[in-house]
Formats: C-alpha cells, structure tokens, sequence
C-alpha cells in the first residue's frame, strides 16, 4: 500500500467502473467504430482518439464519433442509424480485443474475502456490459450490476451510487467507488460516498491528477489494502 495514502476507515461497500478501471476496452470500440465508419465512408480513427470520446455512454460515444466529420444538425441527423449499426458491429466483438488490467482479478478477490459488498456501476449498456463481465470471469465478484441504461440516469449523476447503497442496505459514506474518471469522482461526491482513482485509465484524455478523488491507487490490489484495512 501507498504510505501517503491513507486508509479509507468504515468502508462496507465498492462499487466499480469497467471500461478503463477493470477492463482496457479501447481496442474493441475502436474496431467498431471504425467498421461502423468503413460503413458511412469515413477514414477509421486511432485509438488514443477513441480513448478520449470513452466514459461518458454510448450515446455521447457515437456523437463524439461523428463529429469528426459533421456538424451538430448532421450528427443528430445521422445519429440512430450510426447507433444501430455501432451497437451491431459491438456486440459481435464484445471482449475478443480487450484485456483486464493487471491485479483485477487479485484485488476484487481480496476485497470479497474481507466481506465488502461489491457492485460493478458503469456507463456502457447493460447489454454490452454484463456479457464483458461473463467472458473475463469478473461477474462472479458482483452482487450488483448496473449499465449506464439501467437506472434513469447514468453518472456523473449520483442516482447509481445511491441506487446500490440502498440495494447493500448502507449508508453513502460506507461506499467507495473506484473509477479511472471524473464521471465516477462526481457522482461518488455528490451521493456522499468516497472516491479513489486508477491512473491507467481513459478519464476522456484528462490527466488522472485532475479528478477531485480521495485519492489515486495503482491498481484494485491496492485499492483493496487501502479499503479494507
């Protein structure tokens, strides 16, 4: 553990980003989107660019993908058909070009062992989402789950955070979440839970530095010291 860290005291619950927290899923939207764009005639776009439109849903992903060519009243106009294409081209590669990022697995296995409640609240479509979970064993760490079209609002607002604290039967300063972006330190604050930050991660091509967290950890495995000392 992180001597200058210090410990998270009380904490009964984590809840958990996928994409850039748990899982590198860049390189699979990045495949997507550009057989989607092969589709509209549009030059495929590079990873890092991909990396910094991630996080915020698929919705502003898609509008973020197709205003690198068109203006505002293109893209709405253009936007169902690309989703509906995009969501098609996802689902057929979902998870066969992303990796789970090193001391995952260890540290939500350590978190379990010490009886803290684990839920995994993310933006990315349940649908898409759950499947990930399932083909790179971590849905088995999770007594809740929820996609960014689960609940009626997604994060940053605090609805997700507050959802799973009344699903554990705790109270919001009980729950640290643990994300790779500002979208989970927001709604962790707002709901009144605790933050940490992963600095691997895509936090829509911000520096980690930037994210008003209760601070930054290496990886879930230390997380788990950090929390469940």
């Amino acid at each position: 553990m992180n001597p200058t860290l210090k410990p998270l005291i009380g904490i009964r619950a984590a809840i958990i980003d996928l994409d850039g927290t748990m899982v590198d899923t860049a390189p699979d939207f990045q495949v997507a989107i550009n057989r989607l764009r092969a589709e509209l005639d549009l030059a495929p776009l590079e990873l890092e660019t991909i990396k910094e439109f991630v996080g915020k849903g698929s919705e502003h992903l898609m509008r973020r993908v197709l205003g690198v060519d068109f203006g505002a009243q293109e893209v709405e106009h253009r936007f169902e058909h690309a989703m509906q294409r995009y969501q098609h081209h996802y689902l057929q590669i979902n998870g066969l070009h992303s990796q789970v990022y090193p001391q995952v697995h260890e540290g939500l296995a350590v978190m379990q062992e010490r009886g803290l409640y684990l839920a995994c609240v993310t933006n990315k479509p349940i649908a898409f989402a759950r499947p990930l979970l399932e083909k790179t064993g971590l849905l088995p760490f999770f007594r809740v789950i929820y996609g960014g079209d689960s609940l009626p609002r997604k994060k940053p607002d605090p609805l997700p955070m507050l959802t799973v604290c009344g699903d554990f039967g705790i109270a919001p300063h009980e729950a640290v979440a643990i994300g790779d972006s500002s979208n989970d330190a927001e709604a962790a604050r707002a709901a009144g839970c605790r933050s940490l930050a992963v600095p691997y991660g895509y936090n829509h091509g911000q520096p980690v530095q930037s994210i008003a967290s209760d601070g930054i950890v290496g990886s879930l495995r230390i997380a788990a010291d950090l929390i469940a000392a």
